[in-house]
């Protein structure tokens, strides 16, 4: 579906232009093309091929989507994906922004997600010094957007770590917090699928052989390359942050455990001194002295229920019980 398609001249908005318009502004030097599609479909990206003579192998990309977080070049034309990221229903939703980039043009396809780019749009024409410099500036624009809306994110995680951490030693909560552990740690997979690639993409266009079309946004590119950096290093914390914390959560269940166990050998004990008097007295033989004897009963009652009583504190001190 087409979103818009503006032509521009000197960095200023010249006109919105119909798509079988595109091509007699590319012939003009000193114009660049700006379209914008959602969801576009087989035949719409088709026809952006013939207008913008696009490669067929990043048309193929386009139309396939699910594409890992890149950066192509195709002679004087670049094509780069970017993941976009927006929480939903307690995890991450994964879009696409497919973007061809030429001398004079640059087309943008989302794909999957219900998140728009109008505002790059509209802080590109507030910019028109800026905006002269074309498509890579442009793109510059659309990464920026993009890596801008992965902080609330990151710190969305963070949030939710602190709060895992601040009951991470509750009695019982050892299961709850581990599988909210793991759920954080996939978000934070997620995440670092769409920054890591998306780094190396963006640091060829800000160092060493930069494309041509980004040749003039370079220093742009060093920017969006340097917050990349940042949510790529917390992301690491994160990661490294989550794994001790499972690892703690799993001791305490250990831990758990282990009272459960010294509580059920500290009663077997003190049950089983009744259990040894008890079979003692038992055995009924003859010749026991204390079975015609009148306090004999009672004596044995007393000395078994102070056996008892003396364990039952014994492991009370210790902690056992």
């Amino acid at each position: 579906m087409l979103i818009n398609c503006v032509a521009y001249r000197e960095g200023k908005k010249l006109a919105d232009i119909d798509i079988d318009e595109i091509s007699d502004y590319l012939k003009d030097a000193d114009c660049f093309v700006w379209v914008a599609l959602r969801d576009a479909t087989p035949a719409e990206l088709d026809k952006m091929r013939l207008e913008f003579d696009l490669h067929p192998l990043a048309i193929e990309d386009a139309n396939h989507g699910h594409q890992r977080p890149k950066l192509e070049e195709y002679g004087d034309s670049l094509f780069a994906v970017i993941h976009l990221l927006e929480m939903a229903h307690g995890g991450i939703a994964v879009g696409e922004v497919n973007i061809f980039v030429g001398g004079n043009f640059i087309l943008s396809v989302r794909n999957r997600t219900d998140q728009h780019l109008l505002g790059v749009r509209e802080r590109c024409e507030r910019e028109p010094e800026a905006l002269k410099q074309g498509s890579g500036f442009v793109l510059y624009a659309l990464m920026d957007a993009v890596v801008d809306r992965y902080f609330p994110i990151v710190d969305s995680m963070e949030s939710d770590l602190e709060g895992i951490e601040e009951r991470i030693f509750d009695r019982g909560a050892a299961r709850f917090n581990i599988e909210r552990l793991y759920g954080l740690k996939r978000r934070v997979t997620v995440v670092k699928h769409a920054v890591a690639p998306l780094m190396e993409a963006v640091s060829k266009l800000a160092s060493g052989r930069v494309p041509p079309v980004s040749t003039s946004s370079r220093h742009y590119f060093r920017d969006v390359y340097d917050h990349l950096a940042r949510i790529n290093a917390h992301l690491d914390i994160l990661r490294d942050t989550i794994g001790t914390a499972i690892q703690v959560s799993l001791s305490s269940v250990a831990i758990e455990q282990n009272d459960v166990a010294k509580r059920l050998s500290a009663w077997a004990g003190i049950f089983a001194v009744a259990t040894a008097f008890a079979g003692i007295w038992g055995m009924n033989f003859e010749s026991m002295p204390e079975l015609k004897w009148v306090y004999g009963y009672p004596l044995a009652l007393a000395l078994i229920v102070g056996a008892m009583g003396f364990l039952f504190f014994r492991f009370r001190r210790l902690g056992w019980l």
